[in-house]
């Protein structure tokens, strides 16, 4: 019978020591929630790019934080994998755990950031291949997304221990919010497309991706609404998850806005629907847009006067949720400023991306901190592992 790898040489005792220390304890360890680095590093990169008040120096500037981030997003990737190759058993407790799995969301979500950028940035200066590659990695991109999307609540529905409403998180909205970061990554990458006819099934696969994502997220803020009402707010290591329901409001409001522009500009060149379609879905789009950012401001309202009303709370990975729910909300704000127009929320845009840029630099310090420690490598899910009984001892006597 093979030894297990818990086990020491004589198949007895668990050796923990081994995977408990140096960069074996790290793979271990190194939970999805890390791909939440590359979504607030890629949401900087991007609002220094689209900033209202721009200038060529930020421009620069965010090709560097991107730059940054491709190489977070491959050294994230690679212990991902390495994780799960060296250790396989870690993966069916991962994506069974009723907090750890939500986290895969962050992996399709932490990609879009790049491709936007990469549709920004490198389809301008490298062209038609550029615009075609980047557009098989959005397909991907949204394939899994819709797979996690459904796949992860199922998988909570069906697991044999029950939730309890207490215990509930902001985080419930992890892998749903992928659907709606695609839909709005798909109206970019439909802008650069050459081909009007691909341009057009990315708009109405988009499309189809919000209708996915979105209102399922409407569904859990009003439970999650309920949960807060009953239970008071979350322990203080999950307070920052307060801010996540800014990740669909303003991704949504940011990305219906976006897929209306794609609508206006393709809709007549394809003929598709009538001729005044494009027009509907851009005055529906920005509508929605502006809806969302109301909705939107209640929830960033509730989030900063929990904070202020807990005041000090520890650190962990669940601070990069400050970074990318604000994000998106500050895109959808910088959109309704260049599509109203309005000097107002040109302005708040502004002020909304110089704080997003100062609290990812606060939270990258803290995580750098954290990985010279050790401290931030935590990996619950590793509880659940079946570990290797060892059989009683039977001593027989003499008759």
């Amino acid at each position: 019978m093979g030894r297990g790898p818990y086990d020491d040489h004589n198949g007895n005792e668990p050796l923990q020591s081994k995977h408990e220390s140096g960069w074996r304890r790290v793979v271990r360890n190194f939970t999805p929630a890390w791909f939440s680095v590359n979504m607030g590093t890629g949401i900087v990169s991007i609002l220094l790019n689209t900033l209202p008040y721009n200038g060529e120096w930020l421009y620069y500037l965010s090709i560097i934080v991107l730059a940054l981030n491709v190489a977070y997003f491959t050294i994230i990737l690679t212990i991902t994998l390495l994780r799960y190759i060296l250790y396989p058993e870690i993966f069916r407790v991962m994506i069974t755990h009723p907090v750890q799995s939500l986290f895969l969301g962050t992996f399709p979500m932490g990609l879009a950031t790049i491709i936007n950028m990469f549709c920004l940035v490198c389809v301008p200066a490298w062209g038609n291949k550029a615009a075609y590659f980047i557009w098989a990695i959005w397909i991907f991109d949204a394939v899994v997304s819709v797979i996690i999307a459904i796949g992860i609540p199922f998988i909570l529905m069906t697991r044999r221990n029950g939730l309890d409403l207490s215990s509930m998180t902001a985080a419930w909205l992890l892998p749903i919010v992928s659907c709606v970061v695609a839909a709005a990554s798909g109206a970019i990458v439909a802008d650069i497309l050459p081909e009007p006819q691909l341009s057009l099934g990315t708009i109405l696969a988009s499309y189809i991706l919000w209708g996915i994502g979105f209102p399922l997220a409407l569904m859990v803020i009003c439970i999650y609404l309920q949960r807060l009402m009953f239970y008071k707010l979350p322990p203080k290591a999950a307070l920052v998850s307060v801010f996540l329901p800014l990740g669909p409001l303003g991704q949504g409001g940011y990305g219906i806005q976006k897929l209306g522009q794609s609508a206006q500009k393709i809709f007549p060149q394809t003929q598709t629907l009538s001729s005044s379609a494009g027009e509907v879905f851009y005055i529906i789009g920005n509508l929605m847009g502006l809806l969302l950012w109301g909705f939107g401001l209640v929830w960033l309202t509730f989030a900063i006067a929990t904070l202020v009303n807990s005041r000090k709370f520890p650190f962990n990975m669940g601070w990069w949720a400050l970074t990318f729910p604000l994000g998106v909300f500050t895109t959808c704000t910088c959109t309704m400023g260049q599509e109203l127009p309005s000097r107002f929320f040109s302005v708040l845009g502004t002020i909304f991306s110089v704080i997003v840029v100062l609290l990812w630099l606060l939270v990258t310090a803290h995580t750098g901190r954290g990985i010279i420690k050790g401290d931030i490598f935590v990996a619950p899910c590793l509880r659940d592992l079946e570990r290797p009984q060892t059989p009683p001892i039977t001593i027989r006597t003499a008759a």
